[in-house]
C-alpha cells in the first residue's frame, strides 16, 4: 500500500462492519403502564435469597481482585452435576466461551454450522473469526440431524446446537445427539449449547455431559442468567475435555468474572430448592399459556424451555406479529420480536408471573377477537 493509499483512520478486519450487531430483547414500556419484561427469558422467580447475601457479603472486599481460576465456583458446579473441577471453565456469561471457542477452533476460511432459526450469537461469532457460517435447515422448527451432517465438508471445524433452542423452545433427543457426534469427523467440534437444560422435563433428554465425558470433540455450555435468576452478573460454565480447557484458559481474560459473580454463583447453584422451584413454576405454567394461546386461535411451537414461540395468522396484517407487539407493548407486555431469527411473523414470549402471564392471554384474547 502507498503512502497516498494509507487510511485515515484505523480499519477493522475484513467482513467485521457486514456483521449484523446482536439486538437484546426490549425493555421498555409505554410511561406510565406497568412494565411485564417478557423478552429475555429471564427467571419470574428472580435469585435465590441465598445467592442475594452472598453478592451483598462482597461489597466489603472491592478492593481486591477476583479468584482468577472461579475456584469457588468451579467447585460448587462440580458437586452439583458429578463433574471434574479440572473440567470446567467459567465465563462472563456463556456468550463469552462460544466467542473463545470461535477464536480459538475457526480460521478465516473454515466452516462452522448452527440450525437456520440457532442462537445469532453464533453467526456473530464465527464471522467475526473470518469464517464462513453455514445454515442447516430445520424440520418443523426443530434441528435435523441428517441436515447438519449434509452440509459437513473438509472445511468444517465447529458445529453450534442449541438444545433446547432459542427461540423455538424445540430439542433433539439424546439418541439424535449421539449421532450427531458419531457422525462429525473427529476434528469437527461439538458445542451443545445447553442454557435452558433445567427446564427440561423430558425422559429421552440429555444436556449432553455424559456425550463430553466419552469424547474429545464436544463441549457442553450453561448459565446462570436463565433458572438461577443471575442475569445480571453473567455467569456462563463450560465442561469439556482437558486439552479444550487449557487452551480456553490460556487466552480467556485473568479475571474474567468478578468476586460477586463467583460468590453469588457458588450460592445459587447450592440451593437446590430455588432451582426446584423455579422450574415447578415453569412447569405449571408453560402449558397454561400454550394451551390458552393455542384455544384462541394462535399456533404456539411446543416448547420444553422456559419461554414460547408465538406465531400469528399469515396474510393477516390487522394480526400480524407486528401489530401483537405494538398492541401488547402498549399495555406494558414486552415481548420479543424475531424477525431477526428468520420468524417474522411470530413473538417470542418468556413465562413470567402470573400476573405477566394472565395479562398476556387476556390482552391477546381482546387482540385476536378484534375485526
Amino acid at each position: 500500500m502507498s503512502a497516498s493509499e494509507t487510511p485515515l483512520r484505523p480499519l477493522p478486519n475484513p467482513g467485521v462492519m457486514d456483521i449484523a450487531a446482536y439486538v437484546p430483547g426490549k425493555s421498555k414500556a409505554k410511561e406510565g403502564v406497568k412494565l411485564h419484561k417478557l423478552s429475555s427469558n429471564e427467571s419470574p422467580l428472580g435469585a435465590s435469597p441465598a445467592a442475594i447475601d452472598a453478592y451483598k457479603a462482597e461489597a466489603d472486599t472491592l478492593e481486591f481482585y477476583p479468584d482468577g481460576a472461579s475456584n469457588e465456583l468451579r467447585k460448587a458446579i462440580a458437586e452439583t452435576h458429578g463433574l471434574n473441577p479440572d473440567n470446567l471453565i467459567c465465563g462472563n456469561g456463556s456468550d463469552e466461551l462460544l466467542g473463545l471457542l470461535a477464536h480459538i477452533y475457526l480460521r478465516p476460511g473454515d466452516e462452522a454450522i448452527f440450525t437456520q432459526h440457532g442462537f445469532l450469537v453464533y453467526k456473530i461469532q464465527i464471522l467475526a473469526n473470518g469464517a464462513i457460517p453455514v445454515v442447516a435447515p430445520e424440520t418443523d422448527l426443530c434441528a435435523d440431524v441428517d441436515a447438519i451432517l449434509e452440509r459437513v465438508t473438509e472445511r468444517t471445524r465447529m458445529v453450534f446446537l442449541a438444545n433446547p433452542n432459542n427461540p423455538t423452545g424445540t430439542y433433539i433427543p439424546e439418541s439424535e445427539v449421539k449421532r450427531l457426534q458419531a457422525g462429525l469427523p473427529k476434528n469437527v467440534l461439538l458445542v451443545i449449547d445447553a442454557a435452558y437444560a433445567e427446564y427440561v422435563r423430558r425422559n429421552d433428554y440429555s444436556a449432553g455431559v455424559e456425550l463430553v465425558s466419552d469424547n474429545e470433540n464436544v463441549v457442553m455450555t450453561r448459565t446462570f442468567s436463565k433458572i438461577h435468576g443471575l442475569a445480571a452478573l453473567r455467569i456462563g460454565w463450560l465442561y469439556g475435555p482437558a486439552h479444550i480447557v487449557d487452551a480456553l484458559n490460556r487466552v480467556r481474560g485473568p479475571f474474567n468474572l468478578n468476586s460477586a459473580a463467583i460468590s453469588a454463583g457458588s450460592a445459587a447453584i447450592r440451593d437446590r430448592r430455588h432451582v426446584d422451584e423455579a422450574a415447578l413454576f415453569n412447569e405449571k405454567w408453560l402449558p397454561v399459556v400454550s394451551d390458552a394461546l393455542n384455544g384462541i386461535g394462535l399456533k404456539v411451537t411446543p416448547s420444553v424451555g422456559n419461554f414460547i414461540l408465538i406465531h400469528f395468522p399469515e396474510n393477516d396484517p390487522a394480526h400480524s406479529a407486528e401489530a401483537a407487539d405494538a398492541y401488547l407493548t402498549e399495555r406494558g407486555y414486552v415481548l420479543r420480536a424475531v424477525a431477526a431469527y428468520g420468524l417474522p411473523n411470530a413473538l417470542r414470549m418468556t413465562i413470567g408471573t402470573a400476573e405477566a402471564n394472565e395479562g398476556v392471554i387476556a390482552a391477546l384474547t381482546e387482540f385476536m377477537g378484534r375485526a
